[in-house]
């Protein structure tokens, strides 16, 4: 519980870290498109007040251009120098247009502009008065004219006072705009790199804690890893180990049910034998033959007799017996086996596959009893197939220091019961089996030092798994 508390205060550390970092890069980037947007503006002020600055100088350079070409004219009479007098109007009403849209907000600007403008039209009547009492005199300049020309040199002085008083007004403006520009500047920066530095402490003290929580989900992982592999060798220990104490009790018990057996002949067999002397006693001390007594007789031997043979076949079954050891190929020993069987596999008209390992090696066995146990095997899984469809399946393969060797059918199979019961004496699923065909084989396996397993599901099959040392 502690420990995901833990995981969980770690994570949420992490998300903080990374969450807080995002946010002050959005705030940033929202206060960086203020600090755009203001900017944008603050330089369009600049630009307007620049574009003032320069309409009042070519305001003042357009009545320049007036007065020149009008006294040039004046002068030499050309009228080539009437064209910058002419030009000018157009000069001068542009400026004037532009210099009135660019002040439009500036009150003081504007009141000015209208004196400036009412002064330009009273200099540009003087001079248009001038031109045509030049015209009306015959081209000779009168005294009243010279008079003019003094006056409007005034209008002129009158008219520069006043675009200079603008100027510095606008050059004024100018200087606060930029300085408000440059503070805005400096302010944008100081939000981007303070921003920036605070998002990156945020950042790296995410990275740190989930590298540092990483690292221990790692050795933990790591951790579980080898726990888990630990268990796992553990497992397989413990199967092996259960499948050698499956062999030592199947063992211990052939052994006990040997011993058993044993007995059992000695217990029995003294009577029987008592009993089949009796009878040969009596009948032959029998004066009269009876039918119906010879049949009682009959009847005691016989019984006697099938007694005496279910307790050699258990003895048989159950004993220990002396093996004679030799190198065989699993291989060979099979095909022997099948070939023992052949008759009853072609009876049933059963198909055998067969998918032996070329590349296992001998083993030291007993072949004649092994033979027995294989054809006991492949027996009862004939006999478990249905005629006609049955597939016995045959497969020797070398593993894990092991010659294995596998019989399968596709009959009707065992039910768990059956399966913890098939290699008990007198235990049979047929109806006239004696129960000691598998008891028989598991011993022979048992005395090789091998190892005999059974798998099987009802309807689909049984499988026989034999294993065996490889000669060494």
């Amino acid at each position: 519980m502690i420990k995901s508390l833990k995981e969980i205060a770690a994570d949420l550390k992490v998300k903080a870290g990374y969450t807080s970092a995002f946010i002050i890069l959005l705030v940033s980037y929202l206060f960086t498109l203020y600090g755009n947007s203001q900017l944008l503006k603050q330089t369009v002020w600049v630009n307007r007040t620049n574009t003032s600055i320069r309409n009042l100088e070519i305001l003042v350079s357009g009545m320049k251009d007036a007065e020149t070409g009008l006294r040039g004219y004046i002068i030499t009479r050309d009228t080539a120098f009437l064209e910058p007098y002419t030009k000018s109007f157009d000069v001068v009403n542009s400026s004037f247009v532009s210099l009135r849209r660019d002040t439009r907000d500036n009150p003081v600007q504007q009141k000015k502009l209208d004196r400036l403008s009412a002064a330009v039209r009273e200099r540009y009547d003087r001079l248009f008065f001038a031109l045509e009492a030049f015209k009306k005199n015959n081209y000779v300049l009168p005294d009243t004219l010279s008079r003019s020309f003094n006056v409007g040199k005034q209008q002129m002085d009158h008219i520069r006072s006043a675009v200079s008083s603008m100027q510095q007004l606008e050059q004024s403006l100018l200087a606060a705009r930029k300085n408000e520009l440059d503070d805005k500047y400096v302010a944008l920066n100081i939000i981007i790199i303070t921003s920036f530095v605070v998002a990156l402490v945020f950042a790296l003290f995410g990275f740190y804690t989930y590298r540092r929580e990483n690292k221990a989900r790692i050795n933990a992982d790591r951790k579980v890893s080898e726990y888990q592999e630990e268990l796992q060798q553990q497992i397989i220990e413990l199967d092996k180990a259960n499948a050698a104490l499956i062999v030592m009790k199947r063992s211990e018990k052939f052994a006990a049910t040997g011993r058993i057996a044993r007995t059992i002949a000695h217990e029995v067999r003294n009577p029987l034998t008592n009993i089949d002397l009796a009878v040969a006693q009596i009948k032959a001390e029998m004066p009269v033959h009876d039918e119906s007594n010879a049949l009682l007789f009959d009847i005691v031997t016989r019984n006697s007799m099938r007694i005496n043979q279910l307790i050699s076949e258990l003895l048989n079954a159950t004993r220990f017996t002396e093996l004679n050891f030799a190198p065989v190929l699993i291989n060979t020993l099979m095909d022997e086996a099948l070939e023992l069987a052949k008759d009853r596999i072609e009876l049933h008209h059963m198909k055998v596959e067969k998918i032996y390992s070329d590349d296992i090696c001998e083993i030291e066995v007993d072949a004649e009893k092994i033979k027995i146990a294989f054809l006991n095997l492949i027996v009862n899984a004939v006999e478990a197939m249905e005629p006609g469809k049955g597939i016995l399946k045959i497969r020797t393969k070398g593993e894990a220091g092991k010659c294995v060797v596998e019989i399968s059918d596709n009959g009707h199979g065992m039910t768990e019961e059956q399966l913890n019961n098939v290699f008990e004496p007198y235990f049979s699923t047929k109806s006239n089996g004696n129960g000691l065909g598998l008891t028989n084989t598991a011993n022979i396996i048992l005395n090789h030092k091998g190892d005999i397993n059974v798998s099987s599901e009802p309807g689909k099959g049984t499988t026989f798994v034999i294993k065996f040392d490889f000669t060494g």
